[in-house]
């Protein structure tokens, strides 16, 4: 029996947005794909439905009695039939909150996989993914960590293309976007993209050839996102200003960032080059792709 899942960093490496519908929701086309660096979850023996976290960005969830993880077993154990026996889940934070990193959906996907393996609950995995769904527009996506294209809210996923090995180097400034407040200063430009499907090919052969598509698309909260930390900017600017990097963008709404490299010797001496010109800034060589194993 499995007691331990992994929840990967989730990376929108474009995220088209919309103008908000009657229902105020902004219609979304995004590719996303998982990191294999992330948070982990572990399921423990308690006297009742339980969550601790620990790790270096715990501090961000102080006090949350109602997070995402919490909420995803309470949501699972509702469909379980029969006593299911008391339990604590425990959060490893390794990821900054309110990144762009999908975090807490990311998460709750991992809690939900390891609840039903650990408890042997009665679910297939449709049932499951409309658990994630019900979590949030991301939730479906985190559960698996396979790389796809969202559509719509997020709910609408299919295959991605067949990518090449992607090698990357992820930067956060140290600071945290409020995605509504980013939203909210998208309303305002009114600088909404095209969210219709880009073509593409159904493989990518090179790394290379991937970046050269990417570069043709766009993170439509970047901007936005800038304006609310000019922070951010400074990151961008400073991966795409580095030799080794052949595309660099802005995760979803932010703070953290992305530069594509080559190969995995390049992303290594760009992490090292980054951590030591900006201590201050969190800075993670990984590798892209998923599902990553637990």
């Amino acid at each position: 029996m499995s007691t331990v899942a992994f929840a990967p960093a989730k990376i929108n490496l474009f995220l088209h947005v919309g103008a908000p519908g009657d229902d105020s929701y902004h219609p979304l086309c995004s590719l996303m794909v998982f990191a294999d660096i992330g948070d982990k979850v572990v399921i423990h023996d308690a006297d009742a439905l339980s969550f601790r976290v620990h790790g270096p960005f715990a501090a961000g969830l102080a006090g949350e009695d109602d997070n995402l993880v919490l909420r995803a077993a309470r949501a699972l154990l509702a469909r379980a039939r029969g006593p299911q026996p008391p339990l604590c889940l425990s959060l490893e934070k390794n990821l900054p909150v309110a990144a762009g990193l999908g975090g807490g959906s990311s998460d709750a996907g991992a809690a939900l996989r390891l609840m039903r393996s650990a408890l042997g609950i009665n679910i297939d995995d449709e049932a499951l993914e409309a658990v994630a769904a019900s979590l949030g527009a991301d939730g479906a996506a985190c559960l698996w960590g396979r790389p796809v294209m969202a559509e719509g809210r997020g709910e609408r996923l299919t295959p991605s293309p067949e990518l090449p090995m992607i090698e990357a180097v992820l930067v956060n400034p140290g600071v945290a976007v409020s995605t509504p407040a980013v939203y909210r200063a998208l309303d305002d430009s009114k600088a909404f993209g095209d969210v219709a499907l880009p073509p593409m090919p159904a493989a990518f052969e090179s790394v290379e050839e991937f970046a050269a598509w990417l570069g043709m698309m766009r993170n439509d909260l970047q901007d936005p996102a800038i304006a609310l930390a000019p922070e951010i900017g400074d990151v961008v600017e400073t991966l795409a200003d580095e030799p080794e990097t052949l595309l660099a963008r802005m995760s979803g709404s932010g703070a953290t960032c992305f530069a594509i490299c080559a190969s995995d010797i390049e992303a290594e001496a760009l992490a090292e080059r980054i951590a030591s010109m900006r201590p201050g800034w969190w800075v993670r060589r990984c590798r892209l792709g998923g599902p990553w194993p637990d």
